[in-house]
């Protein structure tokens, strides 16, 4: 209960004027660089992505082994004595392998390599993506705060408009339908008001996801500065731009590449592999009793070096179930490339259109609150001379702060909208934040 009190008071302080300094979008944008979870997994996926090149070069590179043993044993001299004897050896080696002809190990490292260049797609695009979540989280509380103020100032004008009834009612100017219509609509507004006060403490919760943390001090949208401004690309030229730039769809392409490289590896498994070997060594050996001729104590020298050539024949038919596999994967890759670049391209559509239905909105619902503010005043003075009834009061009144609402929700969906063709394109940066964040206050 203390918990969800302390919430409810961090929604309320959000809506009322601080001394503090208020944090601004890129205050946030800011800490979430460095504390968003997301980004920093992509971040050690990317790593490790590299340095599994070097692992896969390290085996086209020379094998050096050293090695040493000491051991001890019993023995039995088949003599004419038949004599017993004990011996302790101590030895110690270099083995060297080098490979001159495995293919596999080539079309390994570029799988590497070409994994590593899909990782760090993938990392640049949560980037870009942090800058779409940090403004969609920053800009849905705002929302859910104007949402809540609307709210509460309908309810304080029906409040106002109920106990203008109520008393009007009592004194039998207007009928009891008029003052009970009255209190049903405040009514409903106490229930939006606390629905709109759920909707802004769960608004926090996006932010906490971001920064581990929330802030009930935001800097607020300079409404005065704010205008929506069109896009100056055509769609074409944008859904160019998103084919050549959008880091989603190059990472498919990459993987594409790799699981074509993947069916070269696995038809490896047929070819020969050659490989340069060498070895030196040295031994003692001390034995209790000396036999000439059969165990004298001494050092035992021994160097070697080969060509080592394997040609697979049969495996039972591993390596070609592997080969089908590989098939397979590349033309589900295929796919998901082809899936992908659809969702690109409707993602531009959609993008651009909703830019563009964005800018018609908002100056829509500017024209709509003029005309709404307007037909209020006039709804209320007929009502004041008996020429409009409570009804058209309460409809008038509701439509004026929709208005408000409607115009509010079309000013951030701009903005969102406006990123989003951006992150669509794959050249969203902190720039482009940072232009939002100085339409801030």
């Amino acid at each position: 209960m203390r918990c969800k009190t302390a919430v409810l008071a961090l929604a309320v302080a959000a809506c009322l004027p601080s001394m503090a300094a208020a944090e601004d979008l890129m205050d946030i944008y800011k800490e979430a660089f460095v504390k968003d979870p997301v980004v920093l997994q992509a971040q050690a996926n990317r790593n490790a992505a590299f340095a599994a090149i070097d692992e896969a070069t390290a085996a086209l590179l020379p094998q050096i082994d050293v090695s040493g043993s000491l051991s001890a044993n019993h023995t039995s001299v088949m003599t004419g004595t038949n004599e017993r004897a004990d011996a302790r050896t101590a030895s110690a080696g270099i083995n060297l392998s080098q490979a001159l002809w495995r293919h596999s190990s080539w079309t390994t490292r570029t799988i590497a390599q070409k994994t590593a260049a899909q990782q760090d797609l993938i990392y640049n695009d949560a980037l870009q993506n942090l800058i779409m979540r940090t403004a969609t989280a920053y800009f849905n509380i705002l929302s859910a705060r104007d949402t809540l103020t609307f709210a509460k100032a309908y309810q304080e004008a029906l409040r106002t408009q109920l106990n203008e009834a109520t008393r009007r009612f009592q004194v039998g100017l207007i009928a009891e339908t008029d003052q009970l219509q009255t209190k049903a609509d405040y009514d409903l507004s106490t229930a939006q008001v606390i629905t709109a006060e759920n909707a802004l403490i769960n608004s926090y919760e996006e932010l906490r996801q971001l920064i581990g943390r929330t802030t009930s001090n935001l800097a607020l949208l300079d409404e005065s500065r704010f205008s929506p401004a069109p896009v100056q690309l055509s769609r074409q030229n944008i859904l160019q731009t998103a084919e050549d730039n959008n880091l989603s769809l190059q990472a498919a392409v990459i993987g594409r590449d790799i699981a074509k490289d993947q069916i070269t590896l696995a038809q490896t498994g047929h070819e020969p592999t050659l490989d340069l070997t060498g070895s030196l060594s040295t031994s003692y050996s001390d034995y209790s009793t000396e036999v000439p001729g059969v165990q004298e104590d001494g050092n035992m020298h021994e160097g070697v070096i080969g060509v080592t050539l394997n040609l697979p024949v049969f495996h039972g038919g591993a390596v070609s179930a592997q080969v089908e596999q590989a098939e397979q994967n590349y033309v589900a890759a295929s796919e998901q490339l082809e899936s992908t670049h659809r969702s690109v391209v409707m993602a531009v559509n959609n993008g651009y259109n909703n830019v563009n239905a964005a800018i018609s909105s908002v100056r829509a619902y500017e024209q709509l609150i003029k005309s709404a503010e307007s037909s209020l005043q006039s709804v209320k003075a007929g009502y004041e001379v008996g020429t409009r009834t409570m009804s058209d009061v309460l409809d008038a009144t509701q439509s004026f702060y929709s208005a408000q609402q409607s115009l509010s929700a079309a000013r951030y969906n701009y903005i969102i909208a406006r990123l989003n063709l951006l992150y669509t394109q794959g050249s969203l940066t902190a720039d482009d934040l940072a232009a939002v964040n100085r339409g801030l206050k």
